[in-house]
């Protein structure tokens, strides 16, 4: 199999913080550049139509693009340690914890960079820094009610490490870079201690 990433974007780090976490090996990577426009030569719009990273090409030629439905390929492939579920009810809750991460969070987040940073102008035209401020207001009462979940338990989707976990950590250490977001900076307590104890995982530096 071979993965198709770039360098500093988050989707293909939570792709590769999953690899990680399952200590996957053999699987190739190949390096998009998204600043020279590399996402949308004919080569790579053959496997990724609309022109994203990551993608996932599979031993039988066929591409998965998509974050989640790569982890979802790859959770099948190697079901341990387990990372989305171990039951219908308990793939239920983790999918909600990270559904509400990647909506609302990391979205938020993504939208707030790509319409404020200048060094996204070049992906994002027109900018729209109104709506992108409005975003990170946003982010900060979405991540005020992640911290008032973490003061109750130790992981985003309950008390075990899951993908909600991966999503919400790759979201915020994008914001933490490019703008600067540190939790404890803004009266987040709980979200502080649960990134820092995230960031001591072998798999946060993947």
């Amino acid at each position: 199999m071979k993965l198709f990433v770039s360098p500093r974007a988050p989707n293909p780090r939570r792709v590769l913080m999953f690899i990680a976490e399952k200590g996957l090996s053999g699987i190739e990577q190949e390096i998009v550049d998204l600043s020279t426009g590399r996402h949308h030569e004919a080569g790579f719009l053959a496997k990724s139509p609309l022109a994203k990273v990551p993608v996932l090409e599979l031993d039988d030629g066929r591409a998965l693009g998509e974050t989640r439905a790569i982890c979802t390929y790859l959770e099948g492939l190697a079901p341990e340690p387990n990372l989305m579920g171990t039951d219908f009810v308990e793939r239920a809750f983790v999918e909600m914890a990270d559904r509400r991460v990647e909506l609302y969070l990391f979205a938020g987040i993504a939208n707030w960079i790509r319409h404020t940073h200048p060094g996204l102008a070049p992906l994002e035209q027109p900018q729209f820094p109104d709506f992108g401020r409005s975003q990170g207001e946003k982010v900060r009462r979405v991540a005020g009610w992640l911290d008032r979940e973490l003061a109750g338990q130790a992981f985003i989707a309950g008390e075990r490490f899951t993908i909600a976990d991966i999503t919400a950590f790759c979201a915020l250490e994008f914001a933490r870079g490019l703008m600067r977001f540190h939790p404890a900076q803004e009266g987040l307590p709980h979200l502080q201690a649960w990134r820092d104890r995230i960031a001591g995982r072998p798999s946060a530096s993947a």
